[in-house]
């Protein structure tokens, strides 16, 4: 059995039916990455994961429990984190108390495991731990914000577009960050607009078009089809 189950969901934004019967799985040993256009869906599947959207229709399921209709505070609770686009750090609040800000799941003592973790992970935000996030870089803000995911220990981390806005150098230490998280043991789902490097490091991926998932496939065999190439992958 999957991981992350997602069935058939449907998500509206007042008229708008963003999502039309998204479907598909996660395995507890895999990073999947879904890919697609502007408006394409993805952030609102994430969202809808997360329970800061309230699907219309569908189920999402991790290990079997079904959290379609719990709060966004329990999800996080039963194993579900995401990393919104944008980064969002708390910008008045230092690195360390962003950090702490993510463990408010956990006990104590897995707050203290987990700042020496995210520090671990990203020495650099060990050297600003006491500096406000607000006036960190774009590439140190999403290291904090991965890092402040991380300290909920999820089972299921969901990121979204971490790679927007940095430094190509920045970007491929993100995407090398990840890969070391998913063999730490957590399973990733990854949007992100930059489908070389989200195919590169994915196991499989999933095409959005309109709310609609148009394509599934391994991300090797999606990287070499022409439709993915021509339409996401800028060859022509």
């Amino acid at each position: 059995m999957a991981l992350l189950e997602v069935e058939d969901l449907h998500a509206h934004y007042g008229s708008i039916h963003a999502l039309k019967g998204v479907s598909f799985t996660v395995g507890a040993d895999e990073i999947v990455t879904l890919i697609g256009g502007n408006g394409a869906g993805k952030s609102t599947t994430l969202n809808a994961i997360s329970g800061l959207v309230r699907p219309t229709q569908g189920r999402v399921a991790l290990d079997g429990d079904d959290l379609t209709a719990i709060p966004a505070h329990q999800v996080v609770a039963r194993g579900i984190v995401q990393v919104p686009e944008g980064r969002r750090t708390f910008v008045r609040l230092t690195v360390e108390e962003n950090l702490r800000m993510g463990g408010f799941t956990v006990s104590d003592a897995d707050v203290a495991h987990g700042i020496e973790h995210a520090y671990s992970i990203f020495p650099r935000l060990k050297e600003r731990r006491r500096q406000v996030a607000g006036t960190l870089s774009g590439g140190e803000q999403q290291m904090l914000a991965i890092g402040r995911g991380l300290m909920a220990k999820p089972s299921m981390l969901l990121l979204d577009e971490p790679s927007m806005g940095l430094a190509p150098n920045l970007v491929e230490l993100i995407f090398e960050t990840i890969s070391e998280i998913h063999r730490q043991g957590t399973a990733i789902l990854l949007v992100e607009q930059n489908a070389h490097m989200a195919l590169e490091i994915a196991d499989r991926g999933y095409i959005l078009q309109t709310g609609t998932v148009i394509l599934a496939d391994t991300a090797a065999n999606l990287a070499a089809n022409e439709q993915v190439r021509q339409a996401y992958l800028g060859e022509i």
